[in-house]
């Protein structure tokens, strides 16, 4: 009931507030704000050193004019005046060595700091901002400086920093409102072209994925990428040929599920009928009959093979095959044995020939190297019996030969058919996809390969023959574990 519901509920959304577009959004503006930031902090104090810059100016202009009345001292109330025009308490103007004062008010209050605006580093520019804003408003300073025009002529201030505070405040808050004016505007624009550039297609492959997700064999869930360029371009193609795969797999997956119901379903009638089978061959070989005593072990030593079979069938589907009981057993032996089976099936004037050394032993499972040996050889016979030339000198012969080399035993089956196959070749010991021949399954060789396998041996296709198709198989001795050795010992 559970899933149920999750399934009605439809793909799972982000919640906006952690969207990925949000997160961007909001990374966006914050970058942008330490941007301003870090603009907002020298601009402010290159705004101080021209306002203080703007006051030595203003009153050079009036000390320079006042400097050129011959009286010693000016009355005090023209004095008030050019304090108040250039907002200072003292004015003083030094000149050739010389120093007069312009004007002052009557109690020349405390200086509590002194700044050389010709002096001033861009470090010390910063300190004394960050210095006046924060602690200013209530101080006495002096300020003195070259006049513009007249590097030799040195104008001396003295004035309260409250309207200089003020001014940096003022400007401050002027360049924070446009600074996040501009982050927004900035923002925004940022936004809107990555939006449209990542997080839309990047937002189109996680929907594609959650409905894929939900219904995986639905070939219309497929995602068709964009025809662009770019890396997530790549990205769509790459997951719309993964798609396809895994589509492909789950409907090769399907049809071996098939494949195993209705093979279980065959396997409990099939049972039955070889056990009748087997009672009837037993009776057989009662028969006083030499032709009968002849080919009696064969038919029963077949039939209980195909019996063995029929209860391990289900193996393959379910997950791997049985675990090999392995023994020492003869390779000439077992070849024979293939050889009288399959030449007995195909009559159309193949020839065998065994290169294998009487005595040659390989430590396996007998009845899976049967199985291995069989499928090989009944897949080289198909292919020369399906040759449709009528060429009677034709040479159409199997070879199967052995050697021992050290702990390794190579085993090699050809043929001189017309060989496999590209296609074939391309899929090789994989189900449904390695056959040769029209209407093969390609389970012989699939099987084959996971019996050796189990062996801990491999199993190859001889790329070195011109003509026909060779299978070359290793199987190692099984080693000895080193505790098995010293009880032997």
């Amino acid at each position: 009931m559970a899933d149920t519901e999750e399934k009605g509920r439809g793909p799972l959304r982000q919640p906006r507030a952690t969207s990925l577009s949000s997160k961007l959004l909001w990374l966006t503006i914050l970058f942008v704000m330490i941007a301003e930031v870090l603009i907002f902090v020298p601009s402010v104090a290159n705004q101080r050193v021209r306002w203080l810059e703007d006051r030595l100016n203003t009153a050079a202009a009036a000390a320079v004019v006042i400097e050129g009345i011959n009286e010693l001292s000016l009355p005090q109330i023209i004095q008030n005046d050019t304090l108040m025009a250039t907002g200072t308490k003292a004015i003083a103007l030094r000149k050739d060595g010389m120093s007069r004062m312009i004007a002052s008010v009557d109690t020349l209050p405390m200086v509590t700091h002194q700044y050389n605006l010709s002096e001033t580093t861009v470090l010390q520019a910063l300190t004394d901002a960050f210095d006046t804003i924060l602690f200013g408003g209530d101080r006495v300073i002096r300020v003195y400086g070259p006049v513009a025009d007249n590097p030799d002529m040195i104008i001396d201030l003295v004035l309260e920093d409250q309207p200089l505070r003020h001014a940096m405040l003022i400007y401050g808050r002027n360049v924070f409102f446009l600074s996040v004016l501009i982050s927004i505007i900035t923002a925004g624009l940022v936004f809107f072209a990555i939006n449209r550039i990542m997080i839309r297609p990047v937002k189109r492959m996680t929907d594609n994925m959650q409905a894929f997700s939900e219904d995986p064999e639905n070939p219309g869930r497929i995602i068709v990428p964009r025809q662009v360029g770019d890396e997530l371009g790549v990205a769509e193609g790459h997951l719309a040929d993964m798609q396809a795969r895994l589509q492909q797999t789950l409907k090769e997956q399907r049809h071996l599920a098939d494949l195993g119901l209705a093979v279980s379903k065959i396997n409990h009638d099939m049972r039955n009928i070889l056990t009748s089978a087997q009672l009837m061959s037993d009776r057989l070989s009662m028969v006083d009959d030499p032709l009968v005593k002849r080919f009696a072990p064969k038919l029963l030593r077949t039939i209980d093979r195909a019996v063995g079979y029929s209860g391990e069938v289900l193996a393959y589907g379910k997950a791997r095959e049985a675990k090999p009981k392995r023994r020492f057993i003869n390779v000439s032996a077992l070849a024979n044995e293939v050889h009288d089976i399959v030449a007995e099936e195909f009559e159309g004037g193949i020839s065998f020939v065994l290169e294998v050394n009487p005595d040659l032993e390989i430590e396996a499972d007998s009845e899976q190297m049967f199985r291995v040996i069989y499928n090989l050889v009944r897949n080289a016979a198909q292919a020369l019996a399906a040759d449709p030339s009528d060429d009677a000198a034709l040479v159409r012969r199997i070879v199967i030969s052995a050697i021992r080399t050290g702990s390794v035993v190579q085993i090699r089956v050809s043929d001189t058919g017309p060989g496999l196959p590209a296609q074939a070749r391309a899929h090789l010991f994989k189900p449904f996809k390695g056959s040769a021949r029209s209407g093969g399954t390609g389970l012989g060789l699939a099987i084959a390969r996971e019996l050796i396998l189990a062996h801990g041996g491999s199993i190859m296709i001889d790329e070195s023959v011109a003509r026909g198709t060779a299978f070359l198989i290793e199987l190692p001795d099984q080693p000895l574990p080193l505790d098995t050795f010293r009880a032997r010992a």
